[in-house]
């Protein structure tokens, strides 16, 4: 018995002989494991698996509730793909049957109406939807609505789903939307909807306005836990706009602040190209500062903000030296990577053709994940790992992270811990500001 279990041993350690890329596949396959275990059960704890939410959203509440308030108008809607009811259909259609209201115009944001375009490409006309109906687009010639194009319009209404996140640019158009209204003493309506990653979670540091820009109009955090109706009446009641509107926000029903966007039996619709699904929107507030680097994010790949890499990095040295921090809520896995180019989604993406390695991030505890201090972690590491090889375009990032303090502490080589330090004090400042504007 002894001699055969012997052989036994000795066959298998010289048909699966032990090496060291063994071992590390065996450990990748242990982390893989324990990732998949670990959403399993936060799919318990986080309610995906309970009952969803029934939520009414502000285009739903408007149709069900406030007929009165668009009866008799000629009505401007600011709205993308993403203002729809939830059967699916636009609310240009859902509107446009009404009898005793006149649609004038449509305006659509970054992305166009039909969110087509990629980011940052520049929509100079689209065709209207509807026959007979001005299309305008707010990014290309115009960012802000002309009072010609306002022209015979005596209500606007703003319909897009957002994701809660400062650098995306639906917000800056709804900020000159407001403006805009205010000069021309139109009134508006915002048709409320959920902001997807909480209306609890906030994080990192509050705009320097000396780096205002089109990815940062306000003097708010990265991840500032408001929905786009409360927003708009922060930017209205702090005068952060010169000239103040006529505002009534059209609010939810049946929408917490901690609930996730699937929480909720509201179908996600991706709100622009490379955000598409909740989770890519869950760590977006804090990857979304690689794009100011020579490491590509993942645009050109089925995952953008969640792969992160670059040709020069190690990938399974990267990943090991992230899961040694402990951050909460994450774990890291190696990956390869080509970016290629995608036609309104990616146009000649960093690396564009060439073999990238680097981590894949993988969210195992979302209510206790902490964004942006995961991306100044990224970014700290590569840095340390990589000084060499790795640069910052420093105008970019300090519009994108709205401060030039990531770049002094990664120069000055200062520990994620201590760069995101520096943002505490004013964000608990900004907590206490926006608790002036909760609705739900």
């Amino acid at each position: 018995m002894r001699l055969k279990f012997f052989t036994f041993f000795f066959l298998c350690f010289s048909l699966f002989p032990v090496t060291y890329s063994n071992l590390l596949n065996a450990q990748d396959t242990l982390i893989q494991r324990s990732i998949h275990q670990l959403q399993y059960e936060e799919s318990f704890s986080s309610g995906i698996l309970q009952e969803k939410a029934e939520v009414i959203t502000g285009l739903e509440n408007l149709l069900q509730n406030h007929l009165n308030k668009i009866k008799d108008k000629k009505i401007g809607i600011v709205t993308n793909h993403t203002g729809l009811d939830n059967s699916g259909t636009p609310i240009w259609e859902k509107i446009g049957k009404i009898p005793d209201v006149t649609i004038v115009a449509l305006f659509s944001p970054e992305h166009g109406l039909l969110g087509k375009f990629a980011d940052g490409e520049k929509v100079i006309s689209e065709d209207s939807v509807i026959e007979q109906m001005k299309l305008h687009s707010l990014y290309g010639k115009h960012r802000k609505p002309s009072k010609e194009m306002l022209h015979d319009i005596d209500l606007l209404i703003y319909d897009i789903q957002d994701i809660g996140v400062r650098v995306y640019t639906y917000i800056s158009t709804l900020g000159l939307i407001l403006e805009s209204a205010g000069e021309l003493g139109i009134p508006i309506l915002i048709l409320d909807r959920p902001n997807p990653i909480t209306g609890e979670k906030i994080g990192g540091p509050v705009l320097d306005m000396a780096y205002k820009s089109f990815v940062g109009f306000y003097p708010i955090p990265v991840q500032y836990g408001l929905t786009v109706g409360e927003l708009a009446n922060m930017i209205v009641g702090e005068n952060w706009i010169r000239h103040k509107p006529s505002l009534e926000v059209i609010q939810l029903s049946g929408w917490k602040r901690g609930h996730w966007y699937d929480d909720t039996q509201l179908i996600w619709t991706p709100p622009s190209p490379n955000i598409p699904d909740l989770s890519t929107a869950t760590v977006y507030p804090g990857t979304c500062f690689i794009e100011a680097t020579n490491v590509s994010e993942g645009r050109g790949t089925p995952h953008p903000f969640i792969w992160i890499g670059a040709p020069w990095i190690n990938g399974k040295k990267l990943y090991q030296e992230l899961n040694k921090l402990h951050l909460p809520g994450v774990v890291f896995r190696p990956v390869d990577f080509i970016p290629q180019n995608i036609p309104g989604k990616a146009i000649h993406p960093k690396y564009e053709g060439e073999q990238c390695h680097g981590i894949e991030i993988n969210v195992i505890e979302r209510h206790s994940f902490e964004s942006v201090k995961t991306g100044v972690a990224i970014l700290s590491k590569i840095n340390s790992l990589y000084t060499t090889e790795f640069t910052i375009n420093p105008d970019q990032m300090r519009r994108l992270y709205g401060s030039n303090t990531i770049i002094s502490g990664i120069e000055n080589n200062l520990s994620y811990e201590d760069i995101c330090q520096q943002f505490k004090e004013e964000l608990e400042e900004f907590n206490q500001l926006r608790k002036n504007y909760l609705l739900y």
